[in-house]
């Protein structure tokens, strides 16, 4: 809003022209999702707090996760609104690309607030049904990814290659499967305090800089991927996302005053999965994001593994309760795994010079 604002009038006063570099309006997005975290999440965990909006904590899991009862969930509601608000303040938004990222979140955590919603308020222990869960995210996937074939070339960009690959129509059922793939991943791995937040924030930068990237036509042509011309105005709202996740890991941190739930988890992962998308770079989300990868595996294992031969591989699934199962503490489980998203991410950059 800010630059559709006041970037018209640079000419008149210097000072506006700042408003048209991407670098500083993703500097300062992140640092509004950032203090509109830290400014309203005490009233807004109080709030949850005192209208009974606290997680209900699985019998069969861990015995330390019993003294997490009564923590407050649905906190990604706090996310969700500081991602949106830092983004419309910032970036362009005339955008088209803006526009559906925010569509992403918001909709996806739409179908993340009812779940929790029927789970937590109403009391319903299954939330809403695998199938309806599905079918919505199926829904908005679907609009998601006409809207990108439209807009872009249906290719995917090949780590470690010089030549995208063509999908033609198939472009279409590829990028849903990203978006719901890689939402329910990173909800799958919101299973300890600040073990989702802190990589989605390590994987949203390491987009920032692929969307930056991808968005030049002189740095695509050097690094040979492909350009997409109004995607780099993205960095903007990856900026935001790392300003909001970092805001909330300050209140998500173990020992947790917060939880993200369904709501966030699904937003954040869902708006992962189409940055990677737009940019065309599905395969550098799934090693950036090899964490939340492993963690859906494990699940996917687990299951196939006990209906084939009624054995369990892990001792619980996803995978971070397998470590705990195996006399972990909490925080060394959370910590690793974010050294190793971490890791993840330096990785997935590098393939972008190794063509």
């Amino acid at each position: 809003m800010l630059y559709n604002l006041l970037y018209p009038f640079a000419d008149q006063i210097s000072l506006f022209n700042l408003f048209q570099y991407i670098t500083f309006r993703t500097i300062y997005a992140l640092i509004t999702a950032l203090v509109i975290c830290w400014l309203t999440a005490p009233r807004f965990i109080r709030w949850l707090n005192a209208s009974q909006h606290q997680q209900p904590i699985r019998s069969d899991g861990p015995q330390s996760h019993l003294a997490k009862q009564g923590t407050p969930t649905m906190g990604g509601l706090l996310i969700i609104v500081s991602v949106a608000v830092a983004t419309l303040l910032w970036a362009d938004l005339g955008n088209l690309f803006i526009w559906l990222a925010l569509l992403v979140t918001v909709g996806f955590g739409a179908i993340g607030w009812y779940d929790d919603h029927r789970k937590v308020v109403l009391r319903c222990s299954d939330g809403i049904s695998a199938r309806q869960k599905m079918g919505a995210q199926l829904a908005i996937s679907l609009v998601v990814a006409l809207a990108l074939m439209a807009m872009t070339d249906p290719v995917v960009d090949l780590p470690f290659t010089k030549h995208p690959l063509h999908l033609g129509w198939w472009y279409v059922p590829f990028v849903v499967l990203v978006l719901v793939g890689s939402s329910n991943a990173v909800n799958l791995t919101d299973g300890l305090d600040g073990l989702a937040v802190a990589p989605t924030l390590m994987v949203a930068t390491a987009l920032a800089v692929v969307v930056y990237l991808s968005g030049h036509a002189r740095f695509s042509e050097y690094l040979m991927i492909p350009h997409v011309i109004g995607v780099g105005e993205l960095t903007v709202f990856c900026g935001a996302m790392v300003g909001a996740c970092l805001g909330f890991l300050w209140f998500n941190t173990y020992p947790a005053q917060v939880f993200m739930g369904d709501v966030g988890a699904l937003a954040l992962g869902a708006a992962l999965g189409f940055v990677a998308c737009a940019a065309h770079q599905q395969l550098l989300l799934a090693i950036a994001g090899g964490l939340f990868v492993l963690e859906a595996v494990s699940v996917m294992v687990q299951v196939a593994s006990f209906k084939l031969t009624g054995k369990r591989v892990f001792r619980m699934a996803p995978i971070h309760h397998h470590f705990e199962l195996k006399g972990w503490a909490e925080p060394k489980v959370i910590v690793r795994f974010w050294i190793i998203s971490l890791l993840l991410a330096l990785i997935a950059l590098s393939t972008l010079k190794i063509r």
